[in-house]
């Protein structure tokens, strides 16, 4: 029996180039299995494609080792913050205040 292959893209995005690519995976595969599978690894060797943050269509997966692709699923690797959005909000509200401050 011919095993079923389902069309999933997996997406990263480095500072300096972003790679989308098509991946063939077996129906049934996982997460990281597909990610394994795509090559992206070989592109971008700093990742660590067992621990790195995934997710689907911008939603977080929390375990990527046990939840299965769907065809046509678009698996997204996340890079770290640099810096924590709410503290450079933050951060220029405060700096917009006081110029306004010494502009009155």
């Amino acid at each position: 029996m011919v095993e079923s292959v389902i069309e999933v893209e997996v997406v990263y995005a480095a500072v300096d180039r972003q790679v989308l690519l098509s991946v063939a995976v077996p129906a049934g595969a996982t997460v990281r299995a597909a990610l394994l599978e795509s090559g992206v690894g070989a592109e971008f060797p700093e990742l660590d494609l067992t621990g790195c943050p995934v997710g689907i269509f911008g939603k977080v997966i929390a375990d990527p080792d046990t939840r299965v692709v769907q065809a046509g699923d678009r698996i997204e690797i996340y890079r770290p913050l640099l810096a924590d959005p709410k503290e450079v909000r933050r951060l220029r509200a405060a700096k917009a205040a006081e110029a306004k401050a010494r502009n009155q």
